[in-house]
């Protein structure tokens, strides 16, 4: 998860119908993240398949040197990464730009990141990625060295992609007015337009969501919030708010056995595919 790696059994069961169900809201905005911890990019309308949006996590940076997956999360090695931004090519492939706005080669990463690392288009088998403590980060900063946990990515998405648990993540404006930060910060790939307050989405979990015409979802846990929201992301300076607020005002259980934790958005598996826009209407069937 962003924020936590944890696993559970989820059953996709039977989709569901196109029934006028209760409104909850509609798509704002639409953002997908073609290589894992890099900046993303702005969409007005997207495929939805049973591994997310076209395009989304694709790719990934590969530490050589520990065989992990290059992530954020640990932002003493890799905060740098959210200078970065990449877009999906219309070949399938993937262009990174630098801060400078230049176009970005793995032995230009390698060199600004101090680790030489390889943009890799498949997920090793068993693939994982370290999590620093959060709650660590923020009374010791990014560059000390903190626990962190090592976890395997994808528990609960398709094979393919670098998920961090689930392959659509969503929020809403209740909860960005909620912790007062931008949504880019968490990184979701649907930012839904809502009129309640705080952090309304903790009740979708467990439940079916219609988005549009066709497109099914079913929301599976909370999203547990890492020190990522609170980094450099391109332009926006530091926020330790962007984790902090949450961690005062949302602790939840995101799954059975797990222990409160931070949250702000939800995580979502497809039951039924479809196109996705902006302006689409979101109802709970």
């Amino acid at each position: 998860m962003s924020g936590s790696d944890a696993g559970g059994g989820f059953d996709a069961g039977a989709g569901v119908g196109a029934g006028a169900g209760v409104g909850l809201g509609s798509v704002e905005r639409l953002r997908r993240y073609p290589v894992k911890s890099l900046l993303g990019e702005e969409l007005a309308a997207a495929d939805v398949t049973g591994r997310g949006l076209a395009g989304d996590r694709e790719w990934a940076l590969l530490d050589l040197s520990t065989g992990r997956v290059a992530g954020a999360k640990q932002p003493r090695l890799w905060s740098g990464l959210l200078g970065y931004a990449a877009v999906a090519t219309a070949d399938g492939g993937v262009a990174v730009t630098g801060p400078d706005g230049c176009a970005a080669d793995e032995a230009g990463l390698s060199e600004a990141l101090g680790r030489k690392v390889a943009l890799v288009a498949e997920r090793p088998p068993g693939a994982r990625v370290e999590r620093a403590v959060p709650e660590e980060v923020l009374a010791h900063g990014i560059a000390a060295e903190v626990g962190f946990t090592v976890s395997e990515l994808g528990r609960a998405a398709p094979e393919g992609g670098f998920f961090d648990f689930a392959p659509l993540h969503l929020i809403t404006t209740s909860t960005l007015r909620a912790t007062g930060c931008e949504a880019e910060r968490y990184r979701p790939n649907l930012v839904i337009r809502t009129e309640g307050e705080g952090f309304v989405e903790n009740a979708w979990v467990g439940r079916e969501l219609a988005v549009g015409p066709t497109l099914r979802l079913r929301v599976l846990a909370a999203t547990p919030r890492c020190a990522v929201p609170t980094l450099r992301h391109g332009l926006l300076p530091r926020r330790p708010e962007a984790l902090r607020i949450p961690a005062e005002r949302n602790r939840v259980v995101p799954l059975e056995g797990m222990p409160a934790l931070p949250c702000a958005g939800v995580y979502a598996q497809v039951l039924a595919p479809g196109r996705i826009r902006t302006g689409d209407l979101l109802r709970l069937n």
